[in-house]
């Protein structure tokens, strides 16, 4: 695969053509999430650690839809376990899962595994992942400003990084990810991506010599090839996870394919913008 990185003549692009792109989508995103939560309840689809459920592990020759006929509720989702033969993963939104595992020993399926998690302390999950993002992004934002102590190239930082979160988000929601502990780590990891490509363009752009054109190039070979290669990492991880039956895996790699897609638009035309008019022009005046 081919690395290099094209030299962009941002010359040829007004700041407001530039941010045009990425601040539609930023809007659009955040309408999605908005309609969703007024629509049902919530900006994204919530995973039994955030709703109380039941997840059960069964072995049975039956085909999915016979499972799912065996069960008098409904089955949230059904996953193979490829590295063990004719084991399936299911998931419930009862937190009540005897009834659910006599009714599996009633159909003949060995049960080797069963999790429930209550609504009182999935509600408490709930909470502390978003007092952990809220708090993750506070301690960005707060040292990013102590870094730069000046309000343009903070705030291009912290601006490209809240896209990078809610591009995802709205993402989840249209493809009915589920927000879980793994994906909420996947958001928490996409803060750092974020920020480690904009600090290494803002540092070229402000604390090294040379012309702003000549320092963006020189950030965008070393950013976009880094990102490019996290991109492919978490593709191949999908894909081997999603083929093996790994759980969390998949949808950890999809919301990070997701944020580091929407970091390279952001970072290079919403941050580019905002640094270009914080030279040529907030300077200037």
């Amino acid at each position: 695969m081919d690395l290099s990185v094209l030299k962009v003549d941002y010359s040829d692009y007004t700041n407001r053509q530039l941010v045009a792109v990425p601040l539609a989508l930023l809007a659009l995103s955040i309408g999605v999430l908005a309609v969703a939560t007024v629509m049902v309840g919530s900006p994204v689809p919530l995973g039994i650690e955030f709703t109380g459920g039941t997840e059960l592990r069964i072995v049975t020759d039956d085909s999915p839809a016979e499972i799912e006929a065996t069960f008098d509720e409904n089955i949230e989702s059904l996953t193979p376990i490829a590295t063990q033969e004719n084991t399936y993963q299911l998931t419930f939104q009862t937190d009540d899962a005897d009834p659910l595992a006599q009714q599996a020993e009633e159909a003949g399926y060995e049960v080797p595994q069963i999790s429930e998690r209550s609504a009182s302390f999935a509600a408490d999950s709930q909470r502390q992942a978003i007092i952990g993002l809220l708090v993750a992004f506070a301690g960005m934002a707060a040292l990013v400003f102590l870094m730069f102590r000046t309000f343009i190239p903070s705030i291009a930082v912290v601006a490209s990084a809240f896209s990078d979160i809610m591009i995802p988000l709205a993402l989840m929601r249209l493809f009915g990810i589920q927000l879980s502990l793994g994906t909420v780590a996947a958001l928490l990891m996409l803060i750092g991506y974020s920020v480690d490509s904009d600090l290494l363009l803002n540092n070229h752009v402000i604390r090294r010599r040379g012309d702003f054109y000549t320092a963006t190039f020189r950030a965008m070979r070393t950013g976009v090839t880094m990102t490019i290669t996290s991109i492919a990492a978490m593709v191949v991880m999908a894909v081997a996870a999603t083929l093996l039956g790994i759980p969390l895996l998949p949808e950890i790699g999809i919301v990070l394919v997701f944020g580091l897609t929407a970091d390279l638009m952001n970072t290079y035309l919403l941050n580019v913008s905002l640094l270009r008019y914080y030279k040529y022009e907030a300077i200037a005046k």
